[in-house]
Order: structure tokens, then sequence, then C-alpha cells
């Protein structure tokens, strides 16, 4: 698979689990770590405990909420900003434009990490666009993929952002409950829920479950994070799948 495929987890991962699985996803050839920012877990220290065990591999957020964790308040000491993708999102602020637009500036002025938008609508893709390194998407089938990057290719011109995508992925069918939990999850917000109404297909559909549905993605994004969902977390869980995940990347 040419399009560079890289991992995601959540902020949830234990350190020590972190610590164990960054160094196989490097030596599997995963393009990047990606670490979900959820309360009651905090992305950045998960990227500073797969940065003190790998060299090379990508680490980024996808992506920190502003409206809960402030630009000017991220400690981003112990990552190496020549590897650093820095998400960043409004959340559920009341002016998100305002917030991500500034935020951006603000971690421009305090890293040369590259900095990716969550972007759900064309507005937020717009300022990604403009401002940003490129955008994160979510819950996107191949068809969806290649429209909604392309259109952020348009908005971009004479700049180079990229269309990274978040893939739902499951390697067995023990996660399929965690699976059908999260996508009945984003189809409860109104946002997600009047995306996919849109768009004419529902979450389920936008995740990936084996090599064929993984082949399908091929040239849609710049970027295919495949998001472990998994059914406790537990380590030799989230091994078995970049085990099985890697083998798919290579056969597709």
């Amino acid at each position: 698979m040419r399009t560079p495929v890289s991992i995601g987890i959540t902020s949830l991962t234990p350190l020590e689990t972190v610590r164990a699985l960054a160094p196989r996803v490097e030596r599997l050839g995963f393009h990047a770590l990606w670490i979900n920012d959820l309360p009651g877990g905090d992305s950045l220290d998960g990227l500073r405990a797969a940065a003190s065990v790998t060299e090379r591999i990508g680490l980024a957020t996808g992506v920190i909420p502003l409206d809960r964790r402030p630009a000017g308040t991220l400690v981003l000491g112990g990552i190496p900003a020549d590897r650093l993708v820095l998400g960043v999102g409004s959340g559920r602020a009341e002016r998100p434009l305002a917030l991500v637009e500034q935020g951006i500036a603000a971690l421009r002025d305090a890293t040369e990490a590259a900095i990716v938008v969550g972007a759900l609508g064309p507005r937020m893709r717009w300022l990604a666009a403009e401002r940003g390194d490129g955008a994160l998407f979510n819950w996107l089938t191949p068809d969806a993929a290649a429209t909604t990057t392309a259109e952020l290719h348009d908005a971009g011109g004479a700049r180079s952002v990229r269309g990274i995508l978040y893939t739902r992925t499951t390697v067995d069918d023990a996660a399929r409950p965690a699976l059908e939990r999260e996508a009945a999850a984003y189809e409860g917000f109104p946002a997600y829920a009047a995306n996919f109404a849109r768009l004419g297909f529902r979450a389920i559909d936008a995740t990936i479950g084996d090599p064929d549905a993984l082949a399908a993605y091929e040239g849609a994004p710049d970027e295919l994070v495949l998001r472990a969902i998994t059914p406790s977390n537990a380590l030799d869980e989230l091994e078995r799948f970049v085990e099985t995940t890697a083998a798919w990347v290579r056969s597709a």
C-alpha cells in the first residue's frame, strides 16, 4: 500500500503500554503513532513515552480540543519537533473558528512542529488549508475521503496541505461490540449525525475490518490512521492489532 499508514490509540492507554507498543509500531514500518486526547489522559504524555523508545516514527495528537486545553498550556518538551504533528480542534467552543485560528498562531510561535486541524465542516477545512499543515478527518468512506481530500488540496492552492483520515479498525470479531458502541456514540453527536445524513452513510460503514476494506482506501487520503479498536485495549490485543494490520498493509 503506497498511502502512508499509521496507528492510532487513545490517551487512556497506560504509559507502560505505550512504551512497549511504540517500538513495535516503528519496527513494523508504520508512518506514525497517533494518540487521541481524551479527558482523563494526556496525549502529549503518551507521545513523550513513545519518543523515549523510538528513533524515527512520526508522533501525533488527534486531536487536542483547545476549549479544554488552551494552546498556551500545552507542554511540548520531550517530543522532537521534527517528528511531531500537533492535531488541534475546537472541542465545544462557542466560537470554534476563532479559537482554532488563535491556537494555530500561538503554536506557530511555540514550536516548529506541523499543525493539523480536526475538521468536520467546510469552514474548518478552509481554515486548515489556509493556516494549518493539513486537516484530520474522521468517519469517512473511501469515496468520501477522496472527495474531501481533493477539496482540501484545492482550498490550499499553492500551499502543501495533507488530508489525514482516522478510520476505526478491528482485526477480530471480539472487538465488534466495542466498534459498534463507538460508532453509535458518534452518531449521537448532532454535528456528526448531520454529516452522516448529508453524506448518505452510517458510521459503521466508514470502518475497516479486513484487508480488502483497507485496500479500498489506497490513494483516498494522504495518510490513513488505523484507530485501534480492541476488546479491552490491553497490550497483547494492541500487539496483535499492529502485527495483523501490518500484514494487511504489506498485502494491499
